[in-house]
């Protein structure tokens, strides 16, 4: 599923209203601008795939309780259906903090939640730093999850870098994807 999901992405995150403005924030620094910009990505490509999706400036009514954010996750997505308790197709966390705990944190979360898909998407200021910081997120999250806990998790769990000192290649240089490997309990790169 996160290859289409991530395909989906990259058409979406290449469009001109997103793709300068997005750059240019990760490139300044404006983290406001950076999270609101990459929540309204994150919504069209999940509409893309079909589903509905809530977040802050996008409310839902899929849900018989009307919300920006469930669970206080930046972005839920849904499956078209007639229930009406459903439960989420896709989650993610958009993570504006350069912080190990914070981004640790959002990974936590997400991880707490059945989804098909999770996602974390953050950044930190170089390339040679984002291998370093999704290890950490193994060691400190995910080895903390006892290992038949691990390997029952279902559906995918992706954590998306991106580096401001790569803003010049953006969007494909910018953004690096890991996907884990709930056998190993580690990120390999895609």
């Amino acid at each position: 599923m996160y290859e289409h999901w991530q395909a989906k992405f990259w058409e979406i995150v290449k469009e001109p209203e997103s793709a300068g403005a997005l750059k240019k924030a990760a490139t300044d620094g404006a983290l406001g601008d950076w999270t609101g910009i990459l929540t309204s990505v994150v919504v069209k490509t999940c509409e893309s795939m079909g589903w509905k999706a809530s977040a802050r400036g996008h409310k839902s009514n899929l849900l018989p309780v009307r919300r920006s954010e469930y669970l206080s996750l930046d972005v839920m997505a849904f499956a078209d259906g007639d229930k009406k308790w459903r439960f989420p197709t896709a989650v993610f966390e958009l993570e504006n903090s350069e912080d190990i705990d914070s981004i640790a944190y959002s990974l936590w979360k997400i991880l707490c939640v059945r989804a098909e898909l999770r996602a974390v998407f953050c950044y930190c200021s170089s390339p040679e730093d984002r291998a370093s910081l999704v290890n950490r997120l193994s060691q400190q999250i995910v080895k903390a999850l006892d290992l038949p806990v691990r390997a029952e998790l279902k559906g995918e769990t992706l954590v998306v870098v991106g580096s401001r000192a790569e803003s010049a290649t953006f969007p494909y240089g910018f953004f690096k994807w890991w996907r884990l490997d709930s056998n190993t309990g580690r990120f390999r790169i895609i």
